[in-house]
């Protein structure tokens, strides 16, 4: 006798054949019921952040994201990678998108170059050939950042291509020049660590799905404690160059919490020397 295949595609639950099954449903509808009318502060527990000696929360600790923003920051689905060698290995993963309102609000000549970035990201994304990653992106990429606290500054470390970014906590000034990770001036609202970062060289993305900004760019950060290991990331971008508004990321950042968790070096500039000067190589006679 043979039985009929069904694809998980078709399948959906029925009810539970037993009364135990039944009660158990119903327990665990009624407890998300509750779950969702709770209101924030309570799912957090109304939670305290470990201090440092200025009072303020310590957020010294390596911390990382574990969403699909590294490929896109709006809402995608799966699909192949631009390197069809590595097959399965490399294809981009569905997310949900990180995005309030889901959607960038680009300006129309924006969306045609954020399009043509896009078909040409192999050739055109910086952070292939190991450029620094820029802000928001490298704090949403697929390796660890570490903060280092202290009351004059906070150094915000990355894994990927060994990029530094200082916070200035006093002294605030503007940005002296353009450069890739820009210039950070930061102060706390209650809990919150407030950042602002401005004097960007606009050749950075923010994601490698092609999306970008211009050297306007202005990014405010909010990090504020939510648990013991994990934090809330906050982002507003504004850039007149390339949105018609500010718009805001959310996602939150996970402590790495394995033994001997600790930032590694990750030089890629050796990893890629023939992809960017290979065309200076001496041609063999």
């Amino acid at each position: 006798m043979t039985h009929p295949v069904v694809s998980r595609a078709a399948w959906t639950p029925t009810e539970p054949a037993t009364l135990v099954g039944r009660v158990a449903c119903a327990l665990i509808a009624a407890t998300v019921c509750a779950v969702a009318a709770m209101p924030a502060a309570a799912q957090s527990g109304g939670y305290q952040a470990p201090r440092g000696a200025d009072g303020h929360p310590n957020l010294n600790g390596l911390w990382q994201a574990l969403n699909s923003a590294h490929w896109d920051v709006e809402p995608h689905g799966a699909g192949p990678s631009v390197v069809r060698d590595l097959g399965a290995l490399s294809a981009v993963p569905g997310g949900l998108g990180v995005i309030d309102g889901d959607v960038i609000p680009y300006t129309p000549e924006a969306v045609a170059q954020r399009d043509e970035n896009r078909a040409n990201q192999l050739q055109r994304d910086p952070a292939i050939k190991c450029y620094l990653p820029g802000v928001p992106r490298g704090m949403y990429m697929p390796f660890p950042v570490q903060i280092v606290q202290s009351q004059q500054h906070i150094m915000i470390l990355h894994e990927f291509a060994g990029a530094v970014r200082t916070v200035y906590m006093e002294d605030h000034v503007p940005a002296p020049a353009d450069s890739w990770m820009g210039w950070s001036n930061g102060h706390w609202d209650g809990d919150t660590l407030v950042i602002e970062t401005t004097g960007f060289n606009g050749m950075t993305w923010l994601d490698r799905s092609g999306n970008f900004h211009s050297e306007a760019l202005r990014v405010v950060e909010r990090i504020t404690p939510r648990s013991p290991e994990t934090l809330s990331y906050e982002v507003t971008l504004e850039d007149p160059n390339v949105f018609t508004r500010p718009w805001t990321i959310r996602m939150p950042l996970y402590r790495r919490v394995e033994e001997h968790a600790q930032l590694l070096e990750f030089r890629c500039v050796e990893f890629v020397e023939d992809l960017i000067y290979g065309h200076l190589r001496k041609q063999q006679e």
